[in-house]
């Protein structure tokens, strides 16, 4: 099979590496995305190196790929398989980067860590995910490979001049894995933090105008992979419990190897009148109006550890329900600027019924967390190429 390449041919590119990118789209990609467009909005010349796939899309910038192929256990992911491809080292060493970035450590991982030792450039590699939970997954069969590749992965972030870690706590992953080298925190952005300037909660009903949500019930939303890891069988269960209890619209947005399996739950609950399956919706403007038309945003996950969805609720006027002692609730003051609760349907449910009847108390929290957790992508990335600078300045 032929596999199409753009030929990047500016000098210093910034070279940014990771296996999933659009039309694979979560919260890893759109970090990515982020951090390209920043760059170019401040003069520098971009080049993402990521895993080939049949449906692309154009870009005002250089997009390198290499063969691929998709991994059945995770759609619509796509592993990278370097190693079939004859022409992506060559490439690779041809091309003039200034500095790398790898926000992956498996096949993207790699071909950074090849051009960091051919082509004398430093490297930072950024801890995104809790890989192990996903290598579970994918070797249930085999569990025998986990430890293989964990080995891999801690081979990567050891050949990194810095590694960067989203909030203070995932530092405890990281070390669990077993990096003992230094560790820098340098958050995650969100495009929607300059979206709304006058009044949020007019906004808040616009959007719900807009999206044809109706009636006094209380509004739930739901964004992420469509995975048991993320805790969606929890929120299936809460639902159920709320059912004739307290009036409520559930809506899903995204996909997963689970989807199909939480809509049989759905079903099975008699839940379809109150809940809806969006999939993945890629038109920002309409998602954040169902960010913006939501009242309470779930998201019982212990694998997540800094998302983005939960900020980009925030940034929408919807704070967050997170389980207690969770890698991503580091951020959250239970009552002030979100929610914590144990990862049972009764506590979860128990919760959403108590915000339902007191509005007045979500919306004080609503604006916690508008207020604290919202910081733009221009402003992270503003100081992502200062620490860029430092980390040129001393590699050379």
């Amino acid at each position: 099979m032929k596999v199409p390449y753009s030929y990047p041919t500016g000098k210093g590119l910034y070279g940014i590496f990771n296996d999933s990118f659009p039309p694979i789209l979560d919260g890893v990609t759109l970090t990515v995305q982020n951090y390209v467009h920043w760059l170019m909005e401040a003069g520098h010349t971009p080049c993402v190196v990521t895993p080939w796939n049949p449906v692309s899309e154009e870009t005002d910038y250089d997009v390198m790929r290499y063969f691929s192929l998709p991994i059945r256990s995770r759609k619509p992911y796509r592993y990278g398989y370097p190693k079939l491809d004859p022409f992506i080292w060559r490439r690779l060493r041809k091309t003039d980067f200034r500095i790398l970035h790898s926000h992956c450590p498996f096949s993207s991982g790699r071909l950074a860590v090849y051009v960091k030792r051919h082509r004398n450039v430093p490297l930072v590699g950024t801890f995104h995910s809790k890989y192990k939970s996903d290598l579970e997954h994918s070797f249930k069969r085999m569990p025998w490979c986990v430890p293989i590749i964990m080995n891999r992965i801690l081979d990567f972030f050891n050949s990194c001049d810095e590694v960067w870690i989203p909030q203070a706590q995932v530092e405890e992953t990281v070390r669990e894995y077993g990096y003992k080298g230094r560790l820098e925190v340098v958050e995650n952005g969100n495009d929607f933090a300059s979206r709304v300037t006058g009044d949020i909660w007019k906004y808040k009903e616009e959007a719900r105008k807009r999206l044809g949500f109706s009636g006094n019930g209380i509004n739930i939303l739901f964004v992420g992979q469509h995975i048991w890891e993320k805790g969606i069988g929890v929120i299936a269960d809460t639902l159920r419990l709320l059912d004739g209890k307290e009036e409520f619209r559930m809506n899903f947005i995204g996909t997963g190897y689970a989807a199909e399996e939480l809509r049989g739950r759905l079903s099975d609950y008699g839940l379809e009148g109150k809940t809806k399956m969006h999939g993945v919706i890629t038109d920002r403007d309409i998602l954040s109006d169902y960010y913006a038309a939501s009242d309470l945003f779930l998201f019982p996950s212990y694998y997540d550890n800094a998302p983005l969805v939960v900020r980009e609720a925030a940034a929408m006027g919807t704070p967050a329900v997170l389980p207690e002692g969770s890698t991503a609730s580091e951020v959250i003051r239970d009552g002030e600027n979100g929610f914590l609760a144990a990862r049972t349907p009764e506590s979860i449910a128990a919760l959403v019924a108590r915000l339902g009847k007191d509005r007045d108390y979500l919306r004080r929290v609503a604006m916690g967390a508008r207020n604290s957790l919202v910081r733009s992508w221009q402003d992270v990335v503003g100081e992502v190429m200062d620490r860029y600078d430092v980390i040129i300045k001393n590699h050379k």
